[in-house]
């Protein structure tokens, strides 16, 4: 529970461990923590505690949705020393990276490692996707779903018979009424200019992901920000859009697996 409210939390499939690092995972705009099934799970299983919650108003998690990326970091940042004392990495995509993002700026000393997966700094979305959100919430619904796609509409998973595209439209339909907008105003209003100037100071080890074909958040944005951050490492995965957990699972945790133990080393036994 986080003021107040009641906060679903998947933790890998592996109880929570004293000694052991703790990776927290943020999931994007209409998503919820089963955008992190893989790589959540294979952490748990490899010598790390695993937060991947729900954020408010999204899945299993109570609302409202927080209107603005700061206080969702704030947010964030309770759940988790609710759960665990130990050092930490954020990993966060699209919305999720820029509160990962916000909160690892206020945090330099309790965050050791942060990923950043989908992202672009400013994250602006455009008034017509914007106003479609409020208006026309179905549409805007199938138009975020088409362009964060690339190898998911023609298929796309390793699982024979298994719609990537037609599994997240559906994820995205299933939410309450205007979240969408609420999440695209999160991306479009947050100005983090400050968090990446606390970040660069702090030398926080980062990783950004950036999927070749991304329509949301393209990697050049991706790329002009790794440029801004001394401590960065900028990986581009090829034929892939937006949605890079579910379109290149492996090579989302192959990048995340090499980076996490060099920067926060796994802990095992205990």
């Amino acid at each position: 529970m986080v003021a107040h409210a009641n906060a679903f939390v998947d933790t890998g499939g592996c109880p929570t461990r004293i000694g052991r690092p703790t990776l927290v995972f943020v999931h994007g705009a209409l998503q919820d923590h089963a955008c992190w099934l893989l790589q959540s799970r294979w952490f748990a299983h490899h010598g790390y505690n695993v937060i991947a919650p729900d954020l408010p108003g999204h899945g299993r998690t109570a609302g409202p949705p927080l209107a603005d990326a700061t206080t969702a970091a704030d947010w964030l940042m309770q759940l988790v020393s609710e759960h665990t004392e130990s050092e930490i990495a954020l990993i966060g995509h699209s919305m999720g990276s820029l509160i990962a993002l916000s909160a690892a700026a206020r945090n330099p000393r309790r965050v050791r490692a942060l990923a950043l997966i989908g992202t672009a700094h400013p994250m602006q979305v455009s008034e017509a996707l914007r106003t479609a959100a409020r208006t026309h919430a179905a549409q805007a619904v199938g138009l975020v779903n088409r362009w964060s796609h690339f190898r998911g509409h023609f298929g796309g998973s390793a699982l024979p018979g298994l719609w990537l595209y037609g599994l997240n439209q559906r994820l995205m339909e299933r939410a309450e009424s205007g979240l969408l907008a609420v999440d695209l105003d999160v991306c479009h209003s947050y100005c983090g200019d400050d968090a990446l100037a606390a970040l660069v100071e702090a030398r926080t080890p980062t990783l950004i992901i950036a999927g070749q074909r991304d329509q949301m958040t393209p990697a050049r944005s991706a790329r002009a920000l790794a440029r801004q951050i001394p401590e960065g490492r900028y990986v581009e995965l090829n034929g892939v859009g937006h949605a890079l957990m579910t379109e290149a699972p492996d090579s989302v945790l192959d990048t995340l697996r090499d980076f996490l133990t060099a920067a926060l080393p796994p802990a095992f036994g205990g």
